[in-house]
């Protein structure tokens, strides 16, 4: 019996010696500065983002920073859509796609949710698990967008505990805010959310937040002690104001706005864009009741206000739900001075616009309060005055009243500010494009260089 029992004990003790020694061989290798080839003189950075980068521009730009500075980029998110062209040309960036769920674990139903979301996470963290521990080299730095917030925390402390890569969250909202506008502010899966966001943060070497409310409550109520950097959204060069004869060029030439440019030329019709994720952070029912309150003003009391034509950017899960609310509109004779066409433009095309237009919409409303729309700073860069949801802490951060754009507080609200804007000797709109052309005067690497780029050893 005892050479039986020792037998017993020796085998099972040859098991885990065999299985610990295979998961110690099989372990993503780490990086040492010291084996760094001679090619790579610069650090090398994982920039992680667990949505479609081609929609992250703050992420894009993040990578082209590094790029030009000399660093080793690899960029990992989902491909659904063109990433920025300069992307694709620059051989120290690698693009890695994250394989997408299966299409059975994508839904807005609320109670399959529920169900498929764990499913969905599981899925995420296999493929992060093999996307950043095995399929790319070890990187001194990690830096990954939040939100989402699941799995993209947990995971990648554990790869960067295992890979001894430095962790740094870029903030750009809190998830579990974002969550509860799904799920109400209430549900057990909102706190655990929340609660799960402030454990996994709190061991990273930096944070960057696109707001100093934002940095605020990471100190205060997360009680985040490390580095914390508040690294404002800027536009990139890309985006730039227009002159008039330029202006006129690309609408001749845009399918949505070809029509118009007579009208346009003669200050008939004036230009008004809005880009949207067509989601509940971004109200699109405030922008659609403020223009069909403007032209009823417009065909009774206010006979000399312009028409409008608004054209919408973006793709969502809301768009349809709101087209067919526009077409019932229509047919209703509720539109009559208003014109609302929809786009996908590409990033050229799309920073043109922003140009040529009269007046940007900014429709988000924060979920945290302390996040910013990086559209309104993309259309400061083009030099167009914005009117925007005022009634969130961080908006004074960016647009400063009646010198670069006007806040509104309700549909009601932004009727009354497109009249005064578009309906006047045009003396406060000048204005108001004035400030946003200052503004917009700082550009993304004036706040990158000496902030990100100093932090990760590519900028002295």
């Amino acid at each position: 019996m005892a050479v039986s029992s020792l037998e017993f004990w020796l085998t099972v003790m040859s098991i885990i010696f065999t299985i610990t020694t295979f998961i110690l061989l099989t372990l993503p290798s780490q990086y040492d500065e010291r084996n760094n080839s001679k090619e790579e003189t610069a650090p090398r950075v994982q920039v992680l983002v667990l949505g479609d980068f081609g929609r992250s521009p703050r992420m894009q730009y993040h990578a082209l920073s590094i790029a030009k500075h000399g660093g080793y980029v690899d960029l990992i998110g989902y491909r659904d859509s063109d990433p920025h062209p300069d992307l694709l040309s620059k051989p120290s960036i690698s693009l890695l796609a994250i394989p997408p769920p299966p299409r059975f674990l994508q839904t807005n139903n609320r109670a399959l949710f529920l169900i498929y979301g764990p499913l969905k996470v599981l899925f995420q963290l296999w493929s992060l698990w093999l996307l950043l521990g095995y399929r790319t080299k070890p990187a001194k730095w990690m830096l990954i967008q939040n939100p989402p917030s699941i799995p993209t925390l947990a995971i990648a402390q554990l790869i960067c505990f295992i890979r001894n890569t430095q962790l740094i969250i870029d903030w750009h909202n809190f998830g579990h805010s974002i969550l509860a506008l799904k799920l109400g502010p209430k549900h057990p899966l909102v706190r655990i959310s929340e609660r799960y966001e402030r454990t996994f943060s709190k061991s990273a070497t930096a944070h960057f937040t696109v707001t100093d409310a934002m940095a605020r409550v990471l100190r205060q109520d997360y009680h985040i002690t490390a580095p914390i950097f508040p690294l404002h959204d800027r536009p990139a060069s890309h985006f730039q104001p227009m002159n008039s004869p330029e202006r006129f060029a690309f609408l001749g030439q845009l399918p949505e706005t070809a029509s118009a440019v007579d009208e346009m030329k003669t200050g008939k019709t004036k230009l008004l864009v809005s880009s949207t994720s067509w989601t509940p952070d971004e109200d699109f029912s405030l922008l659609l009741d403020a223009l069909v309150s403007y032209s009823e003003l417009a065909t009774t009391s206010h006979p000399y206000l312009p028409d409008i034509l608004a054209i919408i950017t973006g793709k969502g899960p809301q768009k349809e739900h709101y087209l067919s609310q526009i077409a019932a509109l229509n047919d209703q004779g509720k539109l009559e001075m208003v014109t609302i066409k929809t786009a996908w433009l590409s990033m050229a095309d799309y920073a043109s616009l922003l140009g040529a237009a009269d007046l940007g919409v900014s429709l988000h409303i924060s979920s945290s309060g302390v996040d910013l729309p990086m559209k309104v700073v993309d259309m400061f860069g083009a030099g167009l005055p914005v009117v925007g949801w005022a009634k969130f802490e961080a908006w004074p951060e960016l647009v400063k009243e009646s010198v670069n754009g006007r806040g509104f507080e309700s549909a009601d609200g932004l009727r009354r500010v497109l009249a005064e804007l578009l309906g006047g000797d045009g003396s406060e709109l000048r204005k108001l494009r004035d400030g946003a052309t200052k503004e917009g005067r700082r550009r993304w690497d004036d706040e990158w260089d000496p902030v990100a780029g100093k932090l990760l050893g590519v900028c002295k």
